[in-house]
């Protein structure tokens, strides 16, 4: 009876043991902390896909917008800490330099196309770009097609709106015709809903930063070098700004409870002709229900406003979108992370994902011609940079010093636009603000 006990005892043990030899030895994880909330759920589709190939669990975690860098506070703290997670350049670097790991290594920097492009530091690589952006006015060829047709018209074609001048005359005529066009107003709502007015804090007033620092030399690598600021062009800013405020499909009044959907929706369903944004928002465009705007229809113009030489402008192309590596983590979890946006931008799968879901415009020579975004705002991109007689306006606003910095500006802009603060005090605030949150960063 004892030897039967024990050789059953010793079968058991032996199925035991054979069972876990054959598990995993524990499970394998990737968090990620998501930038952009308008790829979420994007993101759960690559995970079950990356689970499925590699075994391998893709945890994304995305922050509402305008909240990213107090939600990485937040998660990076937690024992169970992103181990993939994004800076947004050289300040966002200079922020969480003691949480990004050595990248140099890695396969995806050795297929950079651009390693310029990298956020670096010595001879190290700290942050890795993961797609080229380009953004404008965006505008309904269609509507402006109808408008060169009117009596009267400004313009014989978009080929002649190279001004701000140009585009003054071209707008103010439309909006004294939107009736006839078939149109509520020629911009869509400047949205400045507090957490929505990126378009504005960010992306516009980048343009008359631009400007400045090429004026003035500034080499925006060198951290000191733009500890202040004057915001020389502030009037410009104010030109376009007045433009889009006043001929929108909505009040100047009633802005600050709209959201950037709010805005596309009024551009997909043709009751706009023009609005700013970048060319991730083909997506928003085509998704609305009961859209109106043919993909051949939708291209880019720059943001002119009223700069000498500007009729040599491009839009705006770049990134503020860095993969970093948290170097807190084991060296198991860090490579996991590197392997995984590795097969992101290398395996067949995870390029489809970039090219015709994310659509990204992806910066790494793994892809080829036909794996490239055919989407028309990334077509419109790719057609600008290839034009060698425009000037390029750099994504400097990857140095400006901080998301409250951005808020405040926001609401300074809500102000104006609802008639309690002067733009001389709005620009006051901008270059105060600079100043006292650079000293912060």
């Amino acid at each position: 009876m004892a030897r039967k006990l024990f050789s059953m005892i010793s079968i058991l043990l032996a199925a035991v043991l054979a069972l876990a030899a054959c598990a995993p030895a524990g499970a394998k994880e990737v968090y990620y902390l998501n930038f952009k909330p308008e790829v979420a759920e994007l993101y759960q589709k690559i995970a079950e896909t990356y689970k499925a190939e590699t075994g391998v669990t893709l945890k994304v975690v995305t922050a509402a917008a305008g909240t990213y860098e107090q939600t990485l506070k937040s998660e990076i703290a937690k024992a169970d800490a992103p181990v993939l997670f994004q800076i947004n350049g050289p300040v966002g670097y200079a922020a969480w330099k003691d949480y990004c790991a050595d990248l140099k290594d890695t396969e995806l920097y050795k297929h950079l196309s651009d390693k310029s492009i990298a956020v670096t530091d010595g001879g190290g690589v700290y942050g890795l770009p993961y797609v080229v952006e380009g953004y404008g006015i965006i505008y309904n060829n269609a509507v402006m097609t109808r408008y060169f047709t009117t009596a009267g018209a400004k313009a014989a074609s978009m080929a002649e709106v190279n001004t701000f001048a140009k585009l003054k005359a071209v707008v103010e005529d439309m909006t004294a015709k939107k009736a006839e066009l078939g149109i509520e107003g020629v911009f869509s709502s400047t949205s400045l809903k507090p957490g929505e007015d990126w378009r504005w804090q960010t992306h516009l007033a980048n343009v008359p930063v631009y400007y400045e620092f090429k004026a003035d030399g500034v080499d925006i690598k060198v951290p000191s070098a733009t500890m202040e600021i004057d915001f020389a062009y502030a009037e410009n800013f104010k030109n376009i700004f007045d433009l889009y405020l006043n001929n929108s499909t909505v009040a100047p009044t009633l802005l600050g409870s709209k959201s950037v959907d709010d805005s596309m929706a009024e551009f997909a369903l043709g009751k706009s002709a023009m609005v700013q944004n970048g060319n991730w928002a083909w997506g928003q465009i085509s998704g609305v229900a009961g859209n109106t705007v043919k993909a051949e229809d939708v291209k880019f113009l720059p943001i002119y406003m009223g700069v000498a030489g500007e009729e040599k402008q491009s839009i705006s192309v770049g990134t503020e979108n860095f993969f970093a590596i948290n170097k807190q983590a084991s060296a198991e979890k860090q490579k996991l992370a590197a392997d995984f946006i590795y097969w992101l931008y290398s395996s067949a799968k995870g390029k489809a994902f970039v090219t015709n879901e994310l659509k990204f415009i992806a910066p790494f020579d793994t892809f080829s011609e036909t794996e490239k975004p055919t989407d028309p705002l990334a077509k419109e991109v790719i057609r600008y940079m290839s034009d060698t007689s425009l000037y390029n306006v750099a994504w400097n606003f990857v140095v400006f010093p901080n998301q409250t910095f951005k808020n405040n500006f926001g609401a300074a802009l809500l102000q104006y636009a609802q008639g309690s603060m002067d733009w001389a005090d709005v620009r006051q605030l901008f270059v105060d603000q600079w100043k006292i949150e650079k000293a912060k960063s």
